[in-house]
């Protein structure tokens, strides 16, 4: 069943800080720009929510899985290692990249236990706990992607086929419960100061998100909504 909450955003120079009301969140730590973007990634399962910006509402259903367009910083209301709500701040690493180089980051927002992240089969970050996140320069190109749990060949999530464009920062959010069975991994990529959701191409599977056998745990790409 779907519930409702609101997420108040309140916004000024230099700080940013979001509050549900419903219990359980954290603030914000402020922001060393005087202005810029920020994009809100919703990672909280079964809960509908409507985002309020000093008083108005940019967002409104904001549905679970999903990541608005924007830039330089992210906010995360997603579950802790324990299922608690919580609010985490990231700052979106836009800078340029070398030729024929893409920048790849995995945040860990979802209610589990520490994560490998695997590229083509080999480790690519390794003990990624909850709510930290692990960057990489990769070569362009699409990435084939899965998550398993630390130290294991358990796959969680994935295969997924990551569309990496050169020149891009592109930023993968392992989401949901696995208590619950709903690990996803919406993505969504950086070209200079705007953003749009990351391609996830057909994997090994030959689908975009490839059940694993035994738990159906699904990756899929994140529905964009815009916020300004």
């Amino acid at each position: 069943m779907m519930s409702r909450t609101t997420i108040a955003v309140a916004g000024s120079a230099g700080a940013c800080a979001l509050a549900p009301t419903a219990p359980a969140a954290t603030a914000a730590p402020e922001q060393a720009q005087d202005t810029g973007l920020v994009s809100v990634f919703h990672g909280i399962p079964g809960t509908t929510v409507d985002v309020f910006a000093n008083g108005d509402e940019p967002l409104g259903d904001f549905q679970p899985g999903t990541v608005t367009e924007g830039g330089n910083t992210t906010v995360a209301a997603h579950l802790s290692a324990d299922g608690k709500p919580r609010l985490t701040t990231f700052t979106d690493d836009v800078s340029k990249t070398d030729a024929g180089r893409s920048r790849l980051t995995v945040r860990h927002v979802a209610a589990a236990p520490a994560v490998d992240v695997r590229a083509g089969g080999h480790p690519l970050f390794t003990g990624l706990a909850n709510p930290d996140e692990d960057t990489a320069l990769v070569e362009a190109g699409i990435v084939n992607a899965d998550v398993v749990l630390a130290g294991t060949e358990t796959v969680v999530v994935g295969p997924a086929g990551l569309d990496l464009k050169e020149g891009t920062t592109n930023v993968v959010y392992a989401w949901g419960s696995a208590e619950d069975q709903t690990l996803a991994l919406p993505g969504q990529a950086f070209g200079g100061m705007d953003s749009t959701p990351l391609a996830v191409h057909p994997g090994a599977g030959g689908t975009a998100a490839t059940p694993n056998a035994s738990d159906r745990w699904r990756a899929r790409a994140a529905t964009p909504a815009r916020s300004r």
